[in-house]
């Protein structure tokens, strides 16, 4: 049984650790800017009167976070010549973050607005090339008995810099406007080039490739030279897809059954907020004592039997209790999954190519995300909210299923290559 003072235990001995606590700011870091050139961005421009139409094109704008592996294999094969393969990059890309993040606040939404959109994209652009450097540092710095809570520390730290240039930005904007808001937001960038300067280079650092050719081909040609490894990637995508399903349509599920926008805002956002961050610390404390493998088959269970809950408020109706305990169920199993789902795509990576394999394994990743939610609308108007849910569940089978018959090759790989 896991207690609460022996969770409180690890976690502060994770934070005592300086290669697991310096995910913290620098998680934190690359979380900030996501919003900034997506949600926040587009309600300055409604806010400054920008016709819907237009604002829908700034859409593009985060392209680039969807393809950041075409370009991921130069940051494997190129090294900076400060601070390291990744510490250099991730330098390198904050700096220009805090100058792309200025430049939206001091150039404003005042004609031509292209010139917002082409600032907004290089900021995106930017951004998703921090997360590139960022991940393939935190695989290359984490030892394997450190990456549960490696993962709930960026993970968490992620989550919060996200409500931080996604809410309260919008509450600073409201008193301040949103120029001064977008140059206190550049300014906390800071935070993550002090941690960049503070954090260690990884203990192991094999040869960059040697030729641009290499660092393309070279990351593929290892991973499909691994026994299965065709079947590995089905794993990745298929393992939290029953997850995206069920949260693709969550808030409008709450408001189609009575809540308000109000009570949607402030209590699922808070309590899946809350929820998710507990449920990563417990999931990185039970990796430590039980392993990878049974932990990503726990916590997959536990993931797929949470979108039952939603099933029970949507016979039951609105119910301020069930759907408290729904979102939490949901929301701690899911940060449990988060976790070790992290920790899974860094075990997969080979130090020599991590910027690439990551990319390409956490776009796999995304690819449940991106395309459940066509079929996802047509299936709740086909058959109605319970039995939507109860399809999630089932969603989710295929990928445990999976997990099960590559047990004996995923407990005995080696956590790291």
């Amino acid at each position: 049984m896991i207690t609460t003072s022996g969770t409180r235990s690890d976690i502060l001995r994770a934070l005592a650790n300086p290669r697991t606590a310096f995910m913290l700011p620098l998680g934190f870091a690359s979380g900030l800017p996501l919003a900034l050139s997506s949600e926040t961005l587009r309600m300055w421009l409604k806010e400054e009167g920008i016709a819907l139409a237009s604002i829908g094109i700034f859409g593009l704008v985060t392209l680039p976070y969807t393809l950041k592996f075409f370009w991921a294999p130069f940051m494997d094969r190129f090294v900076p010549p400060w601070l390291g393969r990744r510490r250099g990059w991730i330098l390198l890309t904050q700096g220009c973050l805090f100058v792309g993040i200025a430049a939206m606040g001091l150039r404003g939404t005042s004609a031509p607005l292209v010139a917002l959109g082409i600032l907004a994209l290089a900021v995106a652009f930017t951004s998703a090339s921090q997360d590139i450097a960022f991940d393939a540092y935190r695989a290359d710095v984490l030892k394997p008995q450190e990456r549960g809570f490696g993962a709930a520390l960026s993970v968490s730290a992620y989550r919060i810099a996200m409500l931080t240039s996604g809410g309260l930005a919008l509450v600073l904007a409201d008193h301040l406007g949103f120029r001064t808001t977008y140059l206190a937001m550049a300014c906390l960038m800071v935070v993550g080039v002090a941690a960049t300067f503070l954090s260690s280079e990884p203990s192991s650092q094999p040869a960059p490739p040697k030729t641009l050719r290499s660092a393309f081909e070279g990351p593929l040609r290892e991973f499909f030279s691994r026994p299965l490894a065709v079947w590995l990637v089905i794993l990745v995508v298929l393992y939290k897809i029953g997850d995206a399903f069920a949260g693709f349509f969550t808030g409008i599920f709450l408001r189609d059954i009575g809540f308000s926008l109000t009570e949607i805002g402030f209590v699922y956002k808070a309590v899946a907020l809350g929820t998710t961050l507990l449920g990563a610390f417990i999931g990185a404390t039970l990796m430590v004592r039980v392993g990878l493998f049974k932990s990503l088959l726990v916590f997959g269970c536990l993931q797929a039997v949470s979108n039952l809950s939603f099933m029970a408020l949507a016979w039951v109706g609105k119910s301020y209790t069930l759907m408290i305990a729904a979102v939490a169920f949901e929301n701690i199993t899911g940060g449990m999954g988060t976790a070790a789902f992290v920790a899974f795509l860094m075990s997969l990576c080979d130090h020599r190519y991590t910027a690439t394999q990551y990319a390409l394994l956490s776009a796999l990743a995304a690819v449940g995300r991106v395309f459940v939610g066509p079929p996802s609308g047509f299936l709740v108007e086909a058959v109605g909210w319970a039995t939507f849910f109860f399809i999630t569940f089932l969603a989710a089978l295929p990928g445990l299923w999976l997990l099960w018959r590559l047990r004996t090759h995923l407990a005995d790989a080696p956590e790291g290559r």
